[in-house]
């Protein structure tokens, strides 16, 4: 083993002594995702993606090639079989998330933003209401925006505020405090960024319901490395992706629901499957199915659906506060560590975007690997040279405008430039390159991220991959490393 690497593990095991304990962890990376270390991968993409084990995959073609299982809408024997098999994934979901079927149901869907669309849609917006959000949403609830305002309803977003990028707890209850009575009203935020691994208050569910408030908490990126329990925090609506929590399968998503919730929600239209009856005959007649059935559109994927059973227990056999504890001590590293690097003149090599501290913040972490005179390094030529290490991380604005914005000082004057004129910039690449010709900004960030299968040697390694700038001057053009 390398010295210096040696030496960094044992002080990191001296400042979080806590992962030790979850040396489970390691044992299951050498069998379940030997891949890995196998194909010489650092990934560091977990709130992308997560990563599958082998043993899923094998579990779920056993049970598929020892089956016949046939479309769920029909009563014959092989309907019948795929019918039971997703009434199990129904439940495992409830189970996994501590959700009472007596409150709680599922609605599967493609992906989060499935799940999300399907609730934007069917909102009971209208004139006096509200949708309320905060800055740092995803922008599939960001779109939901679209909808709100169509039907004459008010939308109205809380800002984070650098140098966390949280929001004022005081301005969220001032705007919950203004739910107009009787007019359906709704409020959406997420238990954890995408972009900065802020955690908000799940605290903020109760004070939003007792106002009047339907609540949206986005757990999309929560949900794979902490603890939701459901029968302690009640919100309305909870989206899901479960490729985000056990990598496999990558086309299901859920919508976890309160069912007084889901009876205010009024859908525009309907679908094989999502109706009782219906007839070509009258005047737009039709049924729509109690619960779940009238908000899956077509025919669920049944053959999928047993992996996220299968993928639900392997997170239990494996224990999310296990993975929780993992996760943040290897966070806690890296932030210190990036915090930490600095050219010889003393000018710093990386500024994290977020909290610093652990407290109410996640494994995600949005940084910057800057160069000796301040400026940012290109973050596609840096995602690029990762990528030729072996190093899988992320670059752009991860579909959170808000936090990028607010991390990177972007105006709307700024961002005005990518949306008024003759010629206005409509890709993401061409609206950055707009805003730092124009001001000299940058809006584009590096993230890196931790989940199930994260080790120290990932950590190190990004860490040993950012010294390697050190006092490397950026092209003037380019913003690249003078190395690259």
């Amino acid at each position: 083993m390398d010295t210096r690497y040696a030496d960094a593990f044992e002080r990191f095991l001296s400042t979080f002594p806590g992962y030790a304990a979850t040396s489970a962890l390691d044992a299951l990376r050498a069998s379940d995702y030997a891949r890995l270390d196998a194909l010489g991968h650092v990934y560091l993409d977990y709130t992308g993606g997560g990563l599958f084990s082998s043993s899923q995959i094998r579990r779920h073609q056993d049970l598929l090639l020892g089956s016949v299982l046939g479309n769920p809408h029909s009563g014959n024997p092989t309907s019948r079989a795929s019918s039971g098999l997703v009434d199990e994934a129904r439940a495992a979901v409830l189970g996994f998330f501590n959700a009472d079927p007596a409150e709680y149901g599922v609605i599967f869907a493609a992906n989060a933003s499935g799940a999300l669309k399907l609730v934007g849609e069917s909102f009971p917006f209208g004139p006096g209401g509200r949708y309320l959000l905060t800055y740092d949403n995803h922008n599939s609830v960001n779109g939901i925006r679209e909808y709100a305002r169509r039907l004459g309803a008010r939308v109205t977003y809380v800002p984070v505020c650098s140098p966390e990028l949280r929001c004022d707890p005081d301005v969220v209850r001032a705007e919950l405090e203004l739910a107009p009575a009787g007019t359906p009203c709704l409020f959406a935020y997420p238990a954890q960024s995408n972009f900065s691994g802020v955690q908000h208050p799940l605290e903020w569910v109760a004070w939003a319901r007792e106002r009047g408030w339907r609540v949206l908490l986005d757990c999309a990126a929560f949900a794979p490395t902490n603890r939701l329990d459901l029968a302690g925090v009640k919100p309305d609506f909870v989206p899901l992706s479960f490729y985000k929590m056990f990598g496999y399968p990558t086309g299901i998503g859920a919508l976890i629901y309160r069912h007084e919730a889901l009876r205010e929600l009024r859908r525009p239209w309907f679908a094989g499957g999502t109706i009782t009856v219906a007839s070509v005959q009258g005047d737009g007649w039709h049924h729509l199915a109690p619960g779940h059935s009238g908000f899956e559109d077509g025919t669920v994927d049944y053959l999928s659906l047993p992996a996220v059973t299968i993928g639900l227990e392997h997170l239990a056999s494996v224990g999310i506060d296990l993975i929780h504890e993992r996760v943040m001590a290897l966070t806690g590293w890296l932030v210190d560590r990036l915090a930490a690097l600095a050219h010889t003149s003393g000018a710093r090599l990386a500024r994290v975007f977020g909290p610093t501290e652990l407290a109410r913040r996640g494994g995600t972490i949005a940084f910057y690997l800057l160069a000796p005179d301040g400026m940012p390094y290109d973050v596609r030529a840096l995602e690029a040279a990762a990528g030729r290490s072996g190093i899988s991380l992320r670059t752009g604005c991860f579909c959170n405008p808000g936090d990028g914005e607010v991390a990177h000082g972007i105006t709307r004057d700024d961002m005005a430039l990518c949306f008024v004129g003759s010629a206005p910039a409509v890709t993401f690449e061409d609206c950055t390159e707009t805003i730092r010709f124009s001001t000299g900004k940058t809006p584009n960030t590096m993230r890196a991220s931790f989940g199930l299968a994260s080790n120290f040697a990932d950590a190190y390694a990004l860490v040993a991959f950012a010294e390697r700038f050190k006092d490397v001057p950026a092209d003037p053009v380019t913003g690249a490393p003078a190395l690259l």
